[in-house]
């Protein structure tokens, strides 16, 4: 009884984790994509988005919890470092494409991430 409790939980926040990763993600690519964000703010995207999909860390990654850690970490600091970049345009993006990948979104995750600058 108390293992499925536990594995319950650590589904949730796998979910959580993975819903707010993947808005992260989503808000830096539409960020690339606008013309008005400047070279080096790009190149802190294809860094950190590059990282996120260098196949050499997909074995860290199989750990629970500890394997995504140095994503989400290098993944949050570009997003705050270019976070001047990410409008209203960005954002209606990144949460129409989440949408279309989740269904219906989780206002509380977003708005946590949005937070963060």
């Amino acid at each position: 009884m108390r293992k499925r409790k536990i594995l319950k939980y650590v589904q949730s926040k796998f979910q959580i984790l993975g819903y707010k990763l993947a808005y992260m993600v989503l808000l830096q690519y539409y960020a690339f994509n606008n013309p008005k964000t400047p070279r080096w703010a790009k190149n802190i995207i294809l860094g950190s988005l590059g990282y996120l999909l260098n196949p050499f860390d997909a074995i860290v990654d199989v750990t629970p919890f500890i394997g995504y850690t140095d994503d989400i970490g290098i993944i949050s600091f570009a997003l705050v470092t270019i976070s001047a970049y990410i409008n209203d345009d960005v954002k209606i993006n990144a949460r129409q494409k989440l949408q279309k990948w989740v269904g219906e979104l989780d206002m509380e995750s977003i708005q946590e991430v949005e937070k963060m600058w």
